[in-house]
């Protein structure tokens, strides 16, 4: 009678992922803990795993791995949905080889086809690595992703209320979209399917649309806000909406088209090492699938402190510009407000560079660059605060503005707050049609 109830559960997770509850199974074996199958999710091709709640046999991990190659030799995505309590331990040594097997398969399709993971109950132990290593990461509130037990780490005496949550992996970063049900869980994934392009070959659908849902206003600037102006209304899912908040990153649309936006908090707002790496993560997401990617810049920079950089701040830097230079897919710039040293020659390594007339680009803080550069005409002040600030907004508008930026080739473009959705069309529209093509290598070596 379990058997039974669990080959239901495993099945009911492909019937509420496909369209009309209909699709090909694949690979049938009623006494196993995993099931497949091949149908329509909102209308795309895709593969489906769905674990069943049980341990995990060679057998079970095996149908994992002929389907996610199946899918990368047909070009479609695969989205597996997490729910087991383990290996089957009489296999031994064999389930140890196996899981490895499975990561391998997951690394060897990486970046062909999108992999969506799925946890809808307990994901532990190597199914966890598997997991995480996907291209989005999906987590039902009630479920349980870790690598050690909670309750082995309680005995230990590290005790987390929280440990192996929903809602902790959200704050680590672990996961990028967390649901109240599994139901609401499932239906994201059907949604992530239509919007990603089927493999890295072809093009996401283009959607029906409708313009921003309001226009963008420096004087109440957030990342959402700023994204907002510019996207299409309705059309944005927001990742890793917990996790490092002076970076705000969303799959969404821009004239029914579907682009990656980076955003970051604004002008008081500093980079630390977790925004950068969020930003770097979701940034390979789109090149991995040659979906354009929109940053919006308005930020203070990288966090200004000794520990930030001894503490990983400096080499998460250095992944986040690397991570934009090397990225092949069209990119945009906006900088809407500060976009100063370090932070511009990470953020700014775009195919077209937008300035709003807001904007200040400058390769130092514009009152440190004006203390340097007209020194003698504060050496007689009598006040210096006040001086200093008029020569540094003098500066601005002089040399670090919009217009100066375009003259100095370090942005192509300028647009005011009610142009940018205009401009920032425009500039998707000319790379529409961009080609690159690297020297040959194996890959890169990105700070990591």
């Amino acid at each position: 009678m379990a058997a039974t109830k669990k080959n239901e559960q495993k099945l009911n997770a492909l019937a509420a992922f496909f369209d009309q509850g209909a699709y090909t199974e694949l690979y049938a074996d009623k006494d196993g803990a995993v099931a497949a199958g091949y149908g329509t999710a909102e209308g795309c091709p895709a593969y489906a795993l769905a674990q069943n709640g049980g341990a995990l046999t060679g057998a079970d991990v095996a149908k994992m791995i002929r389907v996610m190659d199946l899918a990368a030799k047909t070009g479609n995505p695969v989205v597996t949905f997490y729910d087991s309590n383990g290996s089957v331990l009489t296999e031994g040594f064999e389930a140890l080889t196996d899981a490895a097997k499975l990561v391998e398969a997951g690394a060897r399709i990486s970046g062909v086809v999108p992999q969506i993971a799925v946890v809808l109950g307990t994901c532990a132990a190597s199914q966890a690595i598997a997991a995480a290593a996907a291209d989005v990461t999906i987590m039902a509130k009630d479920a349980e992703l870790f690598l050690t037990a909670p309750f082995t780490s309680a005995a230990a005496g590290d005790k987390n209320p929280k440990a192996g949550s929903a809602e902790l992996a959200a704050k680590d970063g672990i996961v990028e979209l967390v649901y109240e049900s599994a139901e609401a869980a499932v239906s994201a994934a059907a949604n992530l399917v239509g919007i990603l392009p089927g493999n890295n070959l072809s093009s996401a659908a283009v959607f029906d649309f409708e313009g921003p849902e309001a226009a963008l206003d420096m004087n109440a600037y957030t990342g959402a806000k700023a994204a907002k102006a510019i996207v299409d209304a309705g059309n944005m899912v927001e990742f890793y909406k917990d996790f490092a908040a002076g970076v705000f990153t969303a799959l969404a649309t821009i004239a029914g088209n579907v682009v990656g936006i980076v955003a970051t908090a604004g002008p008081d707002k500093s980079l630390c090492a977790a925004c950068t790496g969020k930003a770097a993560r979701f940034v390979r997401l789109c090149d991995a699938f040659s979906i354009p990617v929109v940053t919006l810049v308005n930020t203070d920079g990288f966090a200004k402190s000794t520990e930030n950089d001894v503490n990983g701040g400096v080499r998460a830097a250095a992944r986040l510009a690397a991570t934009y230079a090397d990225a092949t897919t069209a990119k945009v710039a906006v900088v809407t407000g500060k976009a100063v040293g370090a932070a511009y020659t990470a953020l700014c390594n775009a195919d077209l560079t937008i300035a709003l007339d807001t904007a200040v680009i400058a390769p130092v803080e514009p009152k440190a660059a004006v203390t340097i550069l007209w020194q003698d005409r504060l050496a007689d002040s009598t006040n210096l605060e006040r001086d200093t600030a008029a020569l540094a907004a003098e500066y601005v508008a002089s040399c670090a503005g919009a217009a100066a930026a375009v003259r100095a080739g370090a942005a192509d473009m300028t647009a005011d707050a009610a142009s940018l959705r205009g401009a920032v069309v425009s500039a998707l529209e000319i790379l529409s049609t961009k080609r690159v093509q690297r020297l040959p290598k194996k890959h890169g070596n990105l700070s990591l």
